[in-house]
């Protein structure tokens, strides 16, 4: 019997009035017939809008939701979510491409899967140019498009508090019931991705499929370019929002092999606060770390 569980498509757009359209195709000409899709405009001050609004006319049934202010990613996304009737839901930018096998392969990778406790699913992606152009593949692949290096599957907390398993988050497909156990993203935090993966792997499995499922576009606007910006303000946010998250990774940990694993990401953060010379955050880190070597002696 062919699955009919629901899948949620939430598809966040700020100023991509480039490749909105392009987007929106990938997600309803997927495969798999069972998609809900929900598009959150977050206040775009290009054309943004009146690109999502003319295209709906061939879509009415699709839900808009158009934001009145500028939100953000996270409290853009909870607000989708609550809207959200999907099993499952993907998290997806409006300047990315869907494969149009994407969903099938992940909601088979739910059912095939050895984990009984799994909550995420997420393969590889290939990063495109702004004109949609090959950079390279997230994850390092061979010949065949395998990915090289065997993915950590499972129970991952261990590895992704040490950020020694780079999660591919483009590429996952979320349970409904995962968001709603963590109450959506923390809304608290300039981005969602690292946060979601601790907090989720701390009580989920993960799974890895290895096919490419979405081609991500790298921008000069784009998120990931913006941790290794020197002085800059919204550098300086999004790191900071990695300590916190940091933070309540330290509130999560059970045993002292997991707080010390969380000192090799912290050593990360440490000298990224040089490199963009956030001197502030600087000496937060290394008080955390004087915090953290007394709990690993006491632990």
């Amino acid at each position: 019997m062919q699955d009919q569980s629901l899948v949620t498509i939430i598809c966040l757009c700020y100023n991509q009035e480039k490749y909105v359209v392009e987007s929106l195709f990938s997600a309803i000409h997927q495969d798999y017939p069972f998609i809900e899709v929900i598009i959150v405009d977050d206040f775009s001050t290009d054309n943004s809008k009146e690109v999502i609004e003319k295209w709906l006319i061939d879509y009415p049934a699709i839900q808009f939701i158009a934001n009145e202010t500028n939100l953000g990613s996270t409290k853009s996304f909870n607000k989708a979510l609550k809207l959200a009737k999907g099993n499952y839901i993907i998290d997806l930018a409006c300047d990315d491409i869907l494969l149009s096998n994407c969903v099938s392969l992940q909601l088979k990778a739910f059912h095939e899967s050895p984990f009984k406790n799994l909550g995420i699913v997420y393969g590889n992606a290939e990063l495109i140019n702004e004109k949609g152009d090959f950079y390279f593949n997230y994850f390092p692949v061979d010949s065949n498009k395998k990915t090289i290096e065997k993915r950590t599957t499972g129970d991952i907390y261990l590895s992704v508090i040490s950020g020694g398993n780079s999660i591919c988050s483009v590429s996952s497909l979320v349970k409904k019931s995962v968001f709603d156990a963590l109450n959506g993203y923390d809304e608290n935090l300039a981005y969602e991705d690292l946060d979601l993966w601790i907090r989720a792997s701390r009580i989920y499995e993960f799974d890895y499929i290895d096919e490419i499922l979405i081609k991500k576009r790298i921008s000069a606007t784009s998120l990931g370019t913006h941790f290794f910006i020197k002085n800059d303000a919204r550098s300086r946010k999004i790191n900071y929002s990695t300590y916190l998250i940091i933070q309540k990774a330290i509130a999560l940990n059970r045993t002292k092999s997991e707080h010390k694993a969380i000192l090799k990401r912290m050593h990360f953060e440490i000298i990224l606060a040089l490199k963009t010379a956030d001197y502030k955050l600087f000496l937060k880190y290394i008080l955390l770390e004087i915090e953290q070597r007394f709990r690993i002696i006491f632990a």
